[in-house]
């Protein structure tokens, strides 16, 4: 014992002051740029545009700008334009430089500290500029202001040259270009159109009367230099432009268009609540669905993981419903209290809070860490909401008969749940007959391979690698859960076997630390039936097992199109491109092949192609397979494909659920019509 204390001793004393280090200027962003825009995959590259524009938008929500512009530009540069007061140029007292640099070069630098600049602000950490210089190949700002125009240049953060004054402008406000260093994102530096159109459309609708223009300039050498806004020299090039007066009323119009609203009136509040330019901002309206859609934000920030904002909202929200449905007998006293779950089915709402000092968790702000958030919207909102419910009696009596249904259905469902999910079950006692479970019992090894049919079933269970690949065959086509209650759902044997698999149980007593299984794998066959399949278990999933896709552990198997052999050499590939690849390598053409149908070596139909010294099978289905082949190009870890299931967009991927897999048929059309010269028929 002595020795080895005398040896940590030893170790200890070479931990002094040489061991720590001091990173200068913004040298701390380029060594962790995880820490200031969350990643540095897609997410954070996009992050870098919504840093540039909130400056921008603050200045709108200040009063003093009222148009933005975002542009992508030819080489990948992104430049953002306002007609804000323009940053200030003069010096600053204490850098002893331009106010410019100081913003552009040092962290926690900016309008957003102290009481000269902003009351309300989204880039409430003062960094985002500086970030976004530091993680940019290059920068460049122009301001425009008092009828001059300034100009600085940077690299990796560092400034190329002092501010100068290069001409005169009528022109006031800002413009700023930034090029990502791609030795930070190293993943990609390529900007996805849509996801940009969609952020900035959400921010126009948080901030009433401010116009928004986006333009894709990367097909386009660009107009004159002089442009200030690229939207108005009226090129053929994709733009998107956004305004909008009614703010959040508007957005939940949007949100709803696809769905059969429950009530008449939106509900709609936007109150400032002290001299400070504190408010609160919320709309919402029920319609004819089970799912809840709810957005908050906190000085226009999106807050995907909530907050005291959203918290305050569901409290007053139960509290004003409930004391509603008693005192005017809506809710008799057998019947008990509706729950927070009960009321906020077929509820869209968008809650939004205007904070003087925000607390966030971290610097993406994905969730709001100030208290007093809670009780100014419980208030507020709670107020506006007995009245709005005592003027609009019909609509009262609509939205709480609306949680009535979800409390009787709840209770069906708990009653259905727990004669399904029984402890017995969710322990693995009693697993699902159709199951061919893995030997492994540590679910990061295992996998769960849900399959079509019977007969791709058969030979997945002979191929798999039983240690840790588990077999779950289904039976034809699932029960579509868009618009099924829990009670329904569990009625259905396919759904009842595969919650049952999982182990995580369902609805409130979801549970994804007991998920038996780390990677859950839908194998369908290459056509419209398996298609339609992959649908439905995908509509399941981000429905009640969300959580699933969000850790990452929903995959899609991509099984070959078609077998190609030559004499003994045989190639497996997966699309038309790799088939004509393959044949032009081998010498041979396409158009000599002559088609007839013939059988696999389990007596299955399947497609033959008989081209000079080769044969080429289409494969219908994972059954045409036999369970070698099933194995090696599906399921063998070293040689299969697989697709992880994410969601981008949580709005967009649940617009798109509700037009395919909803009840309404005119959206459906509406969406197959656009998409139609997207579909790859096979014919």
């Amino acid at each position: 014992m002595a020795a080895k204390k005398k040896e940590s001793k030893k170790e200890n004393s070479d931990y002094g002051a040489d061991q720590i280090s001091i990173l200068e200027g913004l040298e701390p962003v380029r060594k962790r740029p995880g820490m200031y825009i969350g990643s540095t995959g897609p997410e954070g590259l996009h992050h870098m545009i919504w840093e540039i524009f909130d400056n921008s938008r603050d200045e709108a929500m200040a009063g003093h700008a009222n148009r933005i512009e975002v542009s992508v530009l030819k080489d990948g540069t992104i430049r953002v334009a306002d007609n804000g007061r323009g940053i200030p140029v003069d010096k600053h007292k204490k850098t002893k430089v331009s106010a410019l640099e100081t913003i552009m070069t040092t962290l926690h630098a900016g309008g957003k500290f102290g009481d000269g600049g902003y009351k309300i602000s989204g880039g409430l950490h003062g960094v985002g500029a500086s970030v976004v210089n530091a993680l940019s190949i290059y920068m460049k700002a122009e301001v425009h202001k008092d009828g001059g125009i300034h100009v600085q240049e940077y690299s990796q953060g560092q400034k190329k040259a002092a501010v100068k004054k290069v001409g005169t402008t009528k022109h006031q406000g800002s413009i700023i270009y930034f090029k990502p260093d791609e030795t930070i994102f190293k993943e990609s530096t390529e900007f996805v159109w849509k996801k940009i159109v969609t952020h900035l459309r959400g921010q126009a609708y948080l901030v009433k009367g401010l116009e928004i223009n986006v333009v894709d300039m990367r097909e386009h050498e660009g107009p004159d230099p002089d442009t200030y806004y690229y939207y108005d020299a009226d090129l053929d090039v994709p733009t998107q432009s956004f305004y909008f007066e009614g703010g959040l009323r508007s957005l939940v119009k949007f949100l709803n268009k696809h769905q059969k609203p429950v009530h008449k009136h939106t509900f709609y509040i936007h109150e400032k609540v002290n001299e400070d330019g504190e408010a609160v901002e919320v709309a919402f309206q029920y319609v004819d669905d089970i799912s809840a859609r709810i957005f908050a934000y906190a000085n226009n920030i999106p807050n995907a993981e909530g907050g005291y904002h959203l918290t305050g909202f569901k409290t007053a929200l139960t509290r004003i419903v409930n004391s509603y449905a008693k005192k005017n007998n809506i809710l008799k006293e057998k019947d008990g209290a509706l729950t927070g779950d009960d009321i906020l089915e077929g509820l869209t709402a968008v809650i939004s809070v205007h904070l003087r000092e925000p607390q966030f968790e971290g610097q993406t702000k994905g969730k709001l860490g100030s208290t007093e958030a809670k009780g100014m919207v419980e208030s507020t909102f709670g107020k506006a909401l007995q009245d709005f419910l005592e003027e609009h009696p019909d609509d009262a009596k609509a939205m709480i008969n609306k949680g009535l249904l979800a409390m009787r259905a709840r209770k069906a469902a708990k009653a259905a749940k727990d004669s399904v999910l029984r402890k017995g079950a969710l322990e693995g006692m009693t697993l699902p007959g159709k199951l061919a479970d893995c030997q492994s019992k540590k679910a990061s090894d295992s996998e769960l391979f849900i399959v079509e049919g019977d007969s791709a079933g058969g030979s997945a269970k002979q191929g798999r690698d039983r240690r840790t690949q588990a077999i779950l065959p289904l039976r034809g086509k699932i029960l579509n859960v868009e618009r099924a209650r829990l009670d329904r759902m569990l009625g259905s044997e396919q759904i009842k076997n595969l919650v049952i698999a999982l182990v995580t149980a369902i609805g409130d007593t979801f549970d994804i630390e007991r998920l038996r299984y780390h990677k859950i794998i839908i194998a369908t066959d290459a056509d419209v039936d398996g298609d339609h399949i992959r649908t439905l278990l995908l509509t399941l999933f981000f429905r009640h097992f969300r959580p699933l896709i969000e850790g990452g552990y929903v995959y899609i198997a991509q099984p070959p199109l078609y077998k190609i052999k030559k004499g003994k050499e045989q190639v497996y590939v997966y699309s038309d491109d790799e088939k004509f690849k393959v044949l032009e390598s081998w010498g041979i053409k396409e158009e000599d092949t002559s088609e007839s149908e013939g059988e696999d070596q389990e007596g299955e139909e399947v497609v033959v192609k008989r081209v000079p010294k080769a044969v080429i099978s289409r494969f219908k289905g994972l059954g045409e397979m036999d369970a070698k082949e099933l194995f090696d190009t599906t399921m063998d870890i070293d040689n299969r494909i697989l697709k992880q299931v994410t969601i981008d967009d949580g709005a967009a991927a649940d617009s798109v659920f509700d037009t395919l897999m909803g009840s309404e048929v005119a959206p459906r059309k509406a969406f197959i019509v656009a998409n139609a010269k997207l579909a790859e028929i096979d014919l």
